[in-house]
Parts: C-alpha cells; sequence; structure tokens
C-alpha cells in the first residue's frame, strides 16, 4: 500500500466492498429496494442514542486538568495525539487514504480514491472463484471520531444483490493511519455470477456524517484482467 508506518486496527466481520452473494436470491427490485432502505434508516434514527453536546479535543483535555491521574489516563487513551497541535475543532475529519484488493498469489489491485466519488468507467475486475481481501487505510483529524462505519450495497441488472454495514469503531486522532483488513470472501463463480455490477460505498459515523461516498462499477470475469 506504500504506508509503512500504520496503526493496525484489526480484522472485522463481514464482507469487503466487493462481495456479490450468487446464491442470494432476490425478490423484487427498484422500488422496493428504495422502501427498504427508508426503512432501514428510520430504523436507525429510532434507536440512535441521543449523545450530549460535541466539544473540542482540547475541551476534553482541559476538563479535569487538575486531576493528574484523570490527565494521564485520558493522554493514555489517546494515543500518539499531537498535543501541541490540538485545534479547536468540534468536528472529526477521516481521510481515506488507499484502498486496495489483495488476492493471494497475484498483485494487489491498487484502487485510486476519486475526489469526485465516481470513477470513471470500470473500477476493476475479479476472477470469479476467486478469495480476495479488501484493505484501507484512513487518518483522523481534529477530534475523536466515533462509530465509524462502512457501508456498501452492490446492484446488478438493477437489483440489489447485496447490502453489507460494518462497524470499524471508535477512533482518537493520531500521527499515523489506521490500516483495516477485511476477512477473506470468494467471489461468486458461474455463468449468473459473471457480468458487470454498480456498488455504493460509504463511510460514516454515529450522526451519519459522511467521509467518503465511492459510486462505481465492477466486473467479475472468467479471468483477471491483464495487466
Amino acid at each position: 500500500m506504500g504506508v509503512e508506518e500504520t496503526k493496525e486496527v484489526g480484522e472485522n466481520s463481514g464482507t469487503a466492498a466487493v462481495e456479490v452473494k450468487a446464491d442470494e436470491r432476490v425478490d423484487g427490485g427498484g422500488e422496493n429496494d428504495t422502501d427498504d432502505e427508508a426503512r432501514e434508516e428510520e430504523d436507525e434514527e429510532g434507536s440512535k442514542l441521543q449523545l450530549g453536546p460535541r466539544i473540542s479535543l482540547k475541551q476534553h483535555l482541559e476538563k479535569d486538568k487538575d486531576d493528574e491521574s484523570l490527565r494521564r489516563w485520558k493522554e493514555k487513551l489517546l494515543g500518539s495525539v499531537d498535543f501541541d497541535h490540538i485545534g479547536e475543532s468540534f468536528e472529526p475529519e477521516v481521510k481515506i487514504l488507499s484502498l486496495a484488493i489483495i488476492s493471494p498469489g497475484r498483485p494487489n489491485i491498487i484502487l485510486p480514491v476519486p475526489e469526485n466519488g465516481n470513477p470513471n468507467g470500470l473500477w476493476f475486475t475479479l476472477k470469479e472463484g476467486s478469495s480476495y481481501r479488501l484493505k484501507f487505510t484512513f487518518k483522523v483529524s481534529n477530534n475523536i471520531v466515533s462509530g465509524l462505519k462502512y457501508v456498501n450495497t452492490v446492484w446488478k441488472s438493477g437489483l440489489k444483490v447485496d447490502s453489507t454495514k460494518e462497524m470499524l469503531g471508535t477512533f482518537s486522532p493520531e500521527l499515523e493511519p489506521y490500516t483495516h483488513m477485511m476477512h477473506e470472501e470468494t467471489t461468486p463463480s458461474g455463468i449468473l455470477a459473471r457480468g458487470s455490477y454498480s456498488a455504493r460505498s460509504k463511510f460514516l459515523d454515529d450522526d451519519d456524517k459522511c467521509y467518503l461516498e465511492i459510486n462505481y462499477t465492477f466486473a467479475i470475469q472468467k479471468d483477471w484482467a491483464s495487466s
């Protein structure tokens, strides 16, 4: 990935951005998909914990500053934050630095992160029946980001065939990037699995602030794309 000094987040259960389940039956599409997404959003709104007002990281450190043990605990919790350059920003910032598809026995597929969230043309091609993992690195700055999650939806011929939501965790600002690696998955195989897919990936926090949205197309074919 070209980033040697990274903080390993670890592996969480879930599927990578390009997983498509060949044996999953899809009932309906179009408006039904929209209704399902709307209901999911309503359920999330209803169950969302109402938190207190957000304060800056500097304010977190200033609170109880006379309590030496509590101050040391906060500094330990925040890790390698550059305390001399902490600003007054209430809002955390998360920047996705790199995305890669890793498959055993072949070079990594490095995916350039598009600035506008819409890669031009086919973003990548996967070989049917192949094992792969999705790896991404990201950097957190300004403030603590709470409940960072990865959300991905895949369509084929206008029908939703896969929807994934994975909680990544809560992260403090660090000088070094974090790295997250998905569990190994296997692409589906067979004539019904081959073809082009459209997908949308998002990185969101507990407040549903979106740090990156990518709308893209990919393909599953008999073999890897020629390099």
